[in-house]
């Protein structure tokens, strides 16, 4: 089912919003979604706003401690916006299992988006459907730890710890 067309058109707007309603009023501990796959709420910074973007995504969990997304956007045309996001802000922060953790985002290229894709596709069939359904290349990005002190690279987000959930200081 979830790689139908029918789909592709109604969850796009309806399970983002049950995952961002119960994900706040369970305070990150509950997430919808993830009873089909592992999720995460990604917040990035708007790469035109810089406000804060908050955005319940599917999650492929490695065995490094990082995290593959994939910008499948449900196998619709265009680039979901969270991708362009990390790409102008690639510091950002998850919620994963309650928790809330600086991450640096990396887009994959080459071998390295080659086999990450290949694993993509064991753990969740119906990407391949999805890519094709559309001309681009989905996005792969590898989400990695930071430290919490850590600053963030320059124009990139969070520099001095803010966290990314409060609005920018003026």
């Amino acid at each position: 089912m979830s790689s139908t067309r029918a789909f592709a058109k109604v969850a796009p707007h309806v399970v983002p919003a049950l995952d961002r309603a119960v994900h706040r009023l369970t305070r990150g501990r509950v997430l919808p979604s993830a009873r089909m796959l592992p999720g995460v709420v990604l917040t990035a910074r708007g790469a035109k706003s810089g406000l804060a973007r908050r955005t319940p995504l599917a999650c492929m969990p490695e065995d490094a401690g990082t995290w593959l997304l994939v910008g499948s956007n449900f196998g619709r045309p265009g680039h979901p916006a969270w991708t362009g996001n990390l790409l102008a802000h690639p510091d950002a922060e998850i919620s994963w299992k309650g928790r809330d953790l600086p991450v640096r985002a990396r887009l994959l290229a080459g071998e390295e988006r080659a086999a990450a894709w290949r694993a993509a596709l064991a753990f969740w069939p119906p990407y391949a459907a999805y890519q094709a359904r559309v001309e681009r290349e989905i996005r792969l990005f590898r989400l990695e730890r930071r430290d919490a002190g850590e600053a963030a690279e320059p124009g990139h987000g969070n520099a001095d710890g803010v966290h990314l959930g409060e609005p920018p200081s003026a």
